[in-house]
């Protein structure tokens, strides 16, 4: 990948450049004065080099497809497109697969992934979300980069607090999700299910305790009627030895006397009234014994 201003300074002429892009030439143009200097499909690596050599100096790459290298699914939004940072005072124009974002907030640190420069996660999750328009997907991107390490709640709240209004009230209502204990889009969805039939709102994602001896962080607890909701989904689950994590912890909670409840996120989805109907019997059988000696610690939410 070379820029035509690196060849003009290397002494190549413009009808030599020309000469080697022609149709059937050995090289192709990928951008307005970026070429590659091979025939054949680019590779994203190379789309990303190409973006980069056209949005010029301290251009940092950002969006889905920052997400894409630290490890984060990107929701709906396309790959086929990449996000680029560059400061207000460039005039450029998006073009082909590039798409240039104007800031005056250049990010002070960076990191890269050979020779791609990458925003934080922080503010590749806030870019990212700004440009998708279902729910689900900003769920997914936000609980995604906590769940897997990527960054704190903090660090997301702080991103949203410098950033721009515009766009930002999905991405706050989220985040507030999250900052209360939700860890995924399925943890959303019940949350958004058991809101919408009038039951009680569980914790999300407490640490149960019978004396000192830890049970699990179900997805959901209500801790006077001694029930646990767990949204089975094979998306954090991915090998045998996870599963029997997750059987072990289940075991060890219907042990203590807590009333298990198992969802799928199909369910939750197109089941909706089971579920709650389902919740609302186990509420209700919960609430008729005496309250379990359970010791419950809250998800820590923003302290994180």
């Amino acid at each position: 990948m070379v820029s035509r201003a690196q060849l003009l300074a290397l002494g190549m002429k413009d009808n030599a450049m020309q000469y080697r892009v022609r149709r059937g030439g050995p090289w192709q143009t990928l951008l307005p004065g970026v070429y590659l200097a091979a025939s054949g499909m680019p590779s994203l690596s190379q789309k990303e080099v190409a973006a980069l050599l056209y949005a010029g100096p301290g251009s940092v790459v950002t969006g889905p497809m920052a997400l894409l290298h630290h490890g984060i699914r990107g929701g709906s939004a396309s790959a086929d497109v990449i996000d680029v940072l560059v400061p207000m005072s460039r005039r450029r124009l998006s073009t082909g697969f590039i798409r240039l974002q104007r800031t005056v907030r250049m990010p002070a640190r960076t990191s890269s992934a050979g020779p791609v420069r990458l925003t934080p996660v922080p503010r590749a999750v806030a870019d990212t979300v700004r440009v998708l328009t279902e729910l689900r997907d900003v769920r997914a991107v936000v609980a995604d980069a906590v769940q897997l390490g990527r960054c704190t709640v903090s660090q997301l709240a702080e991103e949203l607090r410098i950033g721009p209004v515009r766009g930002s009230a999905v991405f706050r209502s989220v985040l507030a999700e999250v900052a209360d204990g939700i860890r995924s889009t399925a943890e959303g969805d019940l949350r958004d299910l058991i809101g919408a039939a009038r039951l009680p709102m569980p914790l999300f994602n407490p640490s149960l305790f019978d004396g000192d001896a830890f049970l699990g962080k179900p997805d959901g607890w209500w801790p006077d009627a001694g029930v646990a909701g767990e949204v089975d989904s094979r998306a954090w689950h991915l090998s045998p030895d996870d599963w029997d994590r997750t059987r072990r912890r289940h075991d060890l909670m219907a042990a203590a006397g807590i009333i298990v409840l198992h969802f799928s996120p199909r369910e939750l989805r197109r089941e909706p009234a089971k579920v709650a109907q389902l919740i609302r019997g186990a509420l209700n059988r919960g609430l008729t014994r005496p309250p379990l000696p359970i010791r419950t610690i809250p998800c820590p939410g923003l302290s994180q």
